[in-house]
This record gives C-alpha cells, structure tokens and sequence, in this order.
C-alpha cells in the first residue's frame, strides 16, 4: 500500500513528528516537470513502506512553500528523525532518488548530511 499522503499547513508537523523518515514533493499541477517525476515519486512510495512519502502543492500551501525556501519546482526534501537531511530542486531519475532515500536512512545526524551525487 502507498504511504504517500497530502501535505498541509494543519498535518505537516504531525507527519514529521510521528515518522522517522519523511520524503516531500513540492510540486504544482501546472509544473511539467513535477508531472513528468510523479510516476518516479510514486514507484518509490510503493518500493518503500517503511517511509512516509508527502506531497505539498505549492498552489495549495503557498505558506509551507515559503518556511522552506521553495523558489522552483519540483523540491525533493527529506527529514529524518526531524531533521532535513536532503534538499534539491528538480526531478530525480528513479535511481538517484532510490540512492537519496538509501543514504537518508543510514546517515549519522551528528555528521554533514549527504550530498546528492
């Protein structure tokens, strides 16, 4: 079963808080590119139930938008343990967000987070 759920201003912090690995699309509908990485984003929910994958409709939550700087889209972020680990604009291919999630999960919070490769 996909764990992807809608992001909002109301449910955000009850997803960060009660998960341990969070994944989020920032993405509008009008965005090509956000429409072309859905599907990969979607692939990688199925292949991972052990992590919370989030969408945040800029259109819709323009507020969570701005608290985390989204100037373009789409923003993959992850947070771990409440803590964002990764941040990057633009689509991913399925192994590079395969890699992100992997490096998410076994980085040592007290060290630098992971760089995209």
């Amino acid at each position: 079963m996909s764990r992807t759920v809608e992001v909002t201003k109301e449910n955000f912090n009850e997803i960060v808080e009660g998960n341990d690995l969070v994944v989020f699309d920032f993405w509008a509908s009008w965005c090509g590119p956000c429409q072309q990485f859905a599907p990969v984003y979607a692939a990688a929910a199925e292949q991972n139930p052990d992590v919370v994958f989030g969408k945040v409709d800029t259109e819709a939550q323009p507020e969570l938008a701005e608290a985390f700087g989204i100037r373009s889209i789409p923003t993959l972020m992850v947070v771990r343990d409440q803590a964002t680990v990764f941040s990057q604009p633009g689509a991913l291919p399925a192994e590079t967000l395969a890699e992100v999630i992997d490096k998410a999960r076994h980085v040592r919070l007290d060290e630098d987070p992971p760089a995209p490769q």
